[in-house]
């Protein structure tokens, strides 16, 4: 497919506000290639280390490309993204960065993992393989609200969702808030798992493909997707899988047990030291909420496929 046209990273922003110029106007139907840059904005590179992790400037982070005017998009619509392909670096890192993170009181240190990978494997360490799967962590429209917003939190039209079923073949819907929905992409990942737990995924730079569509008068209440069977976001299980589970009245007591079982069996079973476990949860394990009906304790599951140590 080459009747496409690009928007170039440079149409980047590090904040949702509806009063940005549009880089691009299009009409639905159209497909579009963005070049995505890293969630650091280019501040780390394959020679970088923990050290580098410590001064990364703020100011910088998760810029998203965009944003996109799209013909006959007004509130109460949907902007829907079909994701066709990715293109990528062929390297990407994983931080573990101070004060950030679900277990961030206990990991004040900085670091820093660069993995590389190719269509089909992510090597994230010597003797661990993970699936790539890419997606973009960050993709949404803005929002009604004037004035500048942080990139960070996702909210009802869409943004930092870190969906990594949002892969190839996957069909995002956002609920527009104003006219033309601005539609912006970023933060792209080579792998992830369920709940990016150290605040990072294999975090790199893509071009994503995508056709732009548009519902009218959708009335979603917030973000909805469409994933196509056999997607790489569903992990094969031929060697199975280790669970971990926390259990209490608190989802985020829960999650952060189950995690710190999930590092300790990482530790004990395949000698990984705290640091290593805690970025391979955020890149391979599945933070699953496993029961949360049976009050007054809920369920936390942490599942690490067993496929990826070869």
């Amino acid at each position: 497919m080459s009747n496409y046209k690009t928007i170039h990273s440079e149409h980047s922003h590090f904040g949702w506000d509806n009063g940005i110029e549009p880089a691009l106007r299009v009409a639905p139907g159209e497909v579009l290639e963005f070049e995505v840059r890293d969630s650091s904005g280019g501040q780390l590179s394959p020679q970088s280390t923990s050290d580098s992790v410590a001064t990364l400037d703020f100011a910088k982070i998760n810029p998203v490309t965009g944003p996109i005017y799209i013909e006959g998009a007004e509130p109460g619509d949907a902007v829907s993204v079909e994701l066709l392909d990715f293109g990528g670096a062929g390297w990407g890192w994983t931080a573990i960065i101070p004060g950030f993170g679900l277990l961030s009181e206990e990991f004040t240190d900085p670091f820093l993992n660069i993995s590389e990978y190719d269509d089909q494997t992510v090597r994230f360490a010597h003797g661990i393989e993970l699936e790539t799967a890419p997606f973009p962590g960050t993709i949404g429209l803005a929002p009604a609200e004037p004035g500048y917003h942080s990139v960070v939190p996702p909210r009802r039209v869409g943004g930092n969702l870190d969906l990594r079923s949002l892969t190839r073949g996957s069909t995002l819907y956002l609920p527009v808030e104003v006219t033309g929905g601005l539609l912006s992409v970023g933060d792209t990942h080579a792998a992830q798992g369920d709940g990016e737990v150290c605040g990072t995924a294999v975090e790199t730079q893509f071009t994503v493909l995508a056709r732009i569509g548009l519902l009218k008068q959708a009335n979603l209440t917030y973000p909805q997707c469409e994933v196509k069977a056999g997607a790489a976001s569903f992990r094969r299980g031929e060697k199975g899988a280790y669970v971990t589970t926390g259990i209490g009245p608190d989802l985020m007591s829960a999650a952060q047990d189950a995690v710190r079982a999930m590092i300790d069996h990482l530790g004990k079973e395949y000698g990984l030291p705290p640091q290593m476990a805690y970025a391979l949860c955020s890149v391979a394990v599945d933070l699953r909420i496993g029961e949360v009906v049976d009050m007054p304790n809920w369920v936390v599951a942490a599942q690490l496929p067993k496929n990826i140590f070869r």
